[in-house]
Order: structure tokens, then sequence, then C-alpha cells
């Protein structure tokens, strides 16, 4: 089982970055797809996360509106478009993976977003 995300870097105030989060391993349509941060001196919270069809999204309050959460279930994929970010962005972003019917559930390693003026 795998979760690689990418996509993550160094972008200024405002602009925008896509990430990626490529699963390989396991029967990714299965599962219900989310994206969680951690920044400097902060708990894991979550961002964003999306059904199994990709139909039904949800979003932390301090992103709705500047973040969206998307999946491919042919690439076995799912993405996180970041615009409008802000300082209080930074953080590493983690994938993660929960089965919908039982109790499997994967992380990612991790992808470093900074964003800096």
């Amino acid at each position: 089982v795998q979760l690689v995300e990418s996509g993550g870097g160094l972008v200024q105030p405002g602009g925008s970055l896509r990430l990626s989060c490529a699963a390989s391993g396991f029967s990714f349509s299965a599962y219900a797809m989310s994206w969680y941060r951690q920044g400097p001196g902060k708990e894991r919270e979550l961002v964003a996360g999306v059904n199994r069809a990709g139909d039904n999204r949800n979003y932390a309050d301090s992103v709705k509106g500047r973040f969206t959460i998307s999946r491919d279930n042919v690439k076995n994929t799912v993405y996180l478009q970041m615009n409008i970010v802000k300082p209080e962005d930074t953080a590493v972003y983690y994938c993660y993976a929960r089965r919908v019917y039982g109790s499997e559930a994967y992380w990612g390693q991790g992808t470093q977003v900074t964003v800096f003026s």
C-alpha cells in the first residue's frame, strides 16, 4: 500500500498550488479520501475530505472557498487545489485513505507547503 503526495513547495501569499496523492496497493474507489495538515507547533487537522464517488466534499472553515478537493478513480489519485494561500496554510500536508466499509486506513508521508512573502 502506498500513498505518495507531491506538489508541495514554496508559494507566495495569494498564490496557488496543487497537491496530488497517488494511491496504489488497495481498492482506491472503496475508500473515502482526505487531506490533513500539521503546521509548526500545531496538531494535525482535517483540511478537506471527499467521498468515494467524488460528489460529496467537506472542508475546514479556514479553507472554505479557497481550497478544492477532487479525486480521479481511474488514475487512483486525489488532489487538493489550493488558491489564495495564506501564511497560516504553511504546513506538512498528508493524504489519508479510510475504507468506508471496514477498518483499514492509510497515511501518506506528507508534502511540505510553505507560504512566504
